[in-house]
């Protein structure tokens, strides 16, 4: 499993903490388990929006076909010109 971009975290984060103050806001619950159902879905609306976060793309090198994986032709190196008059 790939680790967490930094844009991941932050979205997040941001995530959870503003839909939490928007939510206890909204409902005035004082109750604990309406506080306590509150911070859990938008734990979970959080991870759903960094999960949701577009990857960086990776840049593949394309390998020859009869070459072995993990292993690129060297490039060709080249060859001194003498001129000799």
């Amino acid at each position: 499993m790939p680790r967490p971009t930094a844009a991941q975290l932050v979205y997040g984060s941001c995530t959870v903490i503003f839909s939490t103050l928007a939510m206890l806001l909204l409902s005035q619950t004082s109750s604990g388990l309406g506080v306590t159902v509150i911070a859990l879905a938008a734990l979970a609306l959080g991870l759903l929006v960094a999960m949701t976060v577009p990857l960086p793309k990776v840049r593949t090198t394309e390998v020859p076909a009869g070459a072995p994986a993990g292993s690129a032709e060297p490039a060709p190196q080249e060859q001194p010109v003498s001129t000799a008059l």
